[in-house]
């Protein structure tokens, strides 16, 4: 079978950092468009050459393929052949959609999810995900992305104690969960969901497999992960990088059993300084890129080297997602 051909192209949105674009974006040579086989067998043969140009940039966006369902969108995923991450101990709600292919966070189209690396609160998470656009926002809607080795760069010069702090204690987490899923929420994932399970002793071995601790309550359970680190070094790019959920934590895990400043500390203990967190916040929005979303368009995020958050948006919109080992 032939090949489809790729090209890397710019559009205004992009940032350059050292004459390397992010993301990259790559689009089909020649229009009308060939079949999703056609595209499938294409990322299955070019595969290396895309994980470099991956590895290069932290994000890439296809866009103008024949990705126009939630299947197509799963077949592009198999085609890249990454083992499938189970979603056990992450946050949000989300609903299984077709085979690897489940929503993005569910909750409400007003709320912007803050900046995060995805289920970086734990200690197994996914190192590749995917995001795939079904239906383009009214407006809004972005998946707004940073690159994580610039935040931590930033950070280090204006903050080096604070930053020192981080990099000998880590972070703990800590999460109020209810019994089953609450829509309204951005972190409104029940316990049954978070573990897989309805059993307590069953959802106790998963939460021990990841280091968390449980307490129950009356009508949930209170969830307790760390002290985990907030800075990692990436071996594969040489550098350090700012995984954390921290400022998504702070900012942002809020609804009717959670405040969001007791929802991460020090790993000692001590509470964080909210006006370093804000300052963070700001610093991750001025380096970030927003692309409006087109129908079709697939996203595929390097998980340690990029960071991504979620804009308010005007309905309708529905963006899938993938993550992978």
């Amino acid at each position: 079978m032939a090949e489809m051909n790729l090209v890397e192209i710019q559009i205004p949105q992009q940032k350059l950092y050292n004459g390397v674009h992010f993301p990259s974006v790559l689009s089909p040579t020649s229009t009308p468009l060939s079949s999703l086989s056609l595209l499938t067998k294409t990322i299955q043969t070019q595969k290396s050459s895309l994980q470099s140009l991956l590895q290069k940039s932290g994000a890439v966006l296809f866009r103008g393929f024949p990705v126009n369902s939630a299947s197509a969108f799963n077949d592009v995923v198999e085609a890249f052949g990454f083992e499938e991450l189970p979603y056990v101990g992450g946050a949000a709600p989300r609903t299984n959609v077709v085979g690897r292919v489940f929503t993005a966070n569910e909750s409400p189209p007003d709320q912007k999810i803050p900046f995060h690396h995805e289920m970086a609160q734990v200690p197994e998470f996914p190192s590749k995900l995917f995001f795939f656009c079904e239906t383009e926002p009214a407006s809004g809607g972005e998946t707004p992305i940073v690159l994580s080795h610039i935040v931590y760069e930033r950070m280090k010069e204006k903050y080096p104690e604070f930053v020192g702090r981080l990099e000998e204690h880590g972070l703990i987490y800590t999460r109020v969960l209810g019994e089953d899923d609450d829509p309204s929420s951005p972190i409104g994932r029940g316990w049954k969901s978070t573990f897989l399970t309805k059993d307590k002793a069953v959802a106790e071995q998963r939460a021990a497999k990841l280091g968390m601790k449980l307490e129950w309550l009356e009508d949930g359970v209170k969830t307790i992960m760390g002290p985990i680190p907030a800075v990692k070094y990436d071996e594969t790019r040489q550098c350090k990088i700012w995984f954390n959920s921290m400022v998504a934590a702070y900012t942002g895990w809020e609804d009717a059993r959670n405040d969001p400043i007791k929802a991460v500390t020090f790993g000692n203990g001590t509470p964080l300084p909210g006006d370093i967190i804000h300052d963070c916040l700001r610093i991750l929005e001025e380096e970030s890129v927003a692309i409006p979303w087109k129908k079709g368009d697939v996203l595929l995020i390097n998980n340690l080297a990029a960071l991504h958050s979620r804009r308010s948006f005007t309905p309708p919109r529905r963006v899938l997602a993938s993550l992978c080992k």
